[in-house]
C-alpha cells in the first residue's frame, strides 16, 4: 500500500448526497512552515451531528487543520468554510458558533471560575445573569460547584480541565473542538464526557475529536479521519475502515496506515536498556 495516498471509504460526492451542505468544507488545503510542508493538499467535509475521530502521528498535521480552522493559523492555501462562510474574508462572527478545547491551554488561573466563565460568557455576548446561573449549574454537574469562587490556581489538573470543558460549551456553539479533552478526568467524569459528546451530537451539533487513546475514538466517533504525512489516508466509520484495512481495532489499523509496526521491538529494546548492570 502507498501509504503517501490517500484512500476515502465514503467519497465525498455520496456523503454529501445524504447529509446536505457541509457545515465545514476544506479545498486543497496546504500549508508550510518555511521548507516543511506540514498540510499536503487537504480534502474533507464535515457535516451536522458528526463525531469526527481525527487522529495521526505527532507532526501530522492533525493541530494545524484545526488552528486553520479556526483563524487561529494564517498563510495557508485551499479554501476553508465553515457553515458556507470562507474564514479567508477576515469575517470572526463563525467564531460565535465554535467551542474549543485545546490539548495545552492557559488559564488565568489568578481569576476564579466565576471570574472566568462569566468573563468568557460575555465576550461571546451572553448577558452576565443568564451566565452566572449556566456556569454554576455546569460546575455542579461536573461536582465542582463547591470551588466556584475559589482561584483556578488552587485546581487539580481534572478540575482545571473540566473548567475549559464548561467554558467551551457555555455559549451553546453549533461545531466543538476536542483535542485530548479527557486528559487529567478521572474515570467517572470521562464516562459523563462521553455522553456528553454523544448528546451533543444527538442535538445536531458537530464533534471534531482528536486524541491518541485509540480505544476511546473508537467507541465514540461516527466518522474517522486518519491524517498520515499531511494527507488524509482514511476516512469512514470504524466498521468500514476494519473491513478495509482487515484489522480488529482501531489502533491496528492506525499502525497499519501510519507504517508503525516497531513497537513490541522498540519496547523489548527498552527493558534490555533497563536491564543492563
Amino acid at each position: 500500500m502507498n501509504l503517501n495516498m490517500p484512500f476515502m471509504v465514503i467519497t465525498v460526492g455520496d456523503t454529501m448526497s445524504t447529509k446536505g451542505e457541509a457545515v465545514v468544507s476544506i479545498r486543497g488545503l496546504t500549508m508550510s512552515y518555511g521548507a516543511n510542508q506540514v498540510l499536503r493538499g487537504i480534502n474533507l467535509d464535515i457535516f451536522q451531528g458528526e463525531i469526527i475521530g481525527y487522529i495521526g502521528p505527532n507532526g501530522a498535521g492533525k493541530s494545524t487543520t484545526v488552528k486553520i480552522i479556526l483563524g487561529l493559523v494564517d498563510g495557508f492555501k485551499g479554501q476553508v468554510k465553515v457553515q458556507g462562510e470562507d474564514i479567508a474574508g477576515g469575517g470572526i462572527e463563525y467564531k460565535r458558533k465554535i467551542g474549543y478545547v485545546p490539548e495545552t491551554a492557559e488559564i488565568y488561573d489568578t481569576l476564579t471560575a466565576h471570574e472566568y466563565l462569566t468573563f468568557i460568557g460575555e465576550m461571546y455576548g451572553m448577558d452576565f445573569r443568564l451566565v452566572d446561573r449556566k456556569a454554576h449549574k455546569l460546575m455542579a454537574l461536573f461536582d465542582i460547584a463547591d470551588v466556584y469562587h475559589a482561584r483556578i490556581a488552587s485546581y487539580s489538573k481534572g478540575m482545571k480541565q473540566k473548567l475549559l470543558i464548561i467554558s467551551s460549551l457555555l455559549h451553546n456553539p453549533d461545531i466543538l473542538f476536542f483535542d485530548e479533552p479527557l486528559s487529567g478526568l478521572d474515570a467517572n467524569s470521562v464516562m459523563v464526557f462521553k455522553e456528553i459528546m454523544t448528546d451533543l451530537a444527538a442535538h445536531g451539533k458537530t464533534i471534531f475529536y482528536s486524541s491518541h487513546i485509540m480505544d476511546v475514538v473508537e467507541k465514540i466517533s461516527s466518522r474517522i479521519i486518519l491524517i498520515n504525512n499531511g494527507q488524509i489516508v482514511a476516512d469512514g466509520s470504524f466498521d468500514q475502515l476494519s473491513q478495509k484495512c482487515r484489522e480488529g481495532s482501531l489502533e491496528e489499523i492506525f499502525n497499519q496506515l501510519t507504517g508503525f509496526n516497531r513497537h513490541k521491538e522498540i519496547a523489548d529494546e527498552f527493558i534490555a536498556v533497563l536491564d543492563e548492570a
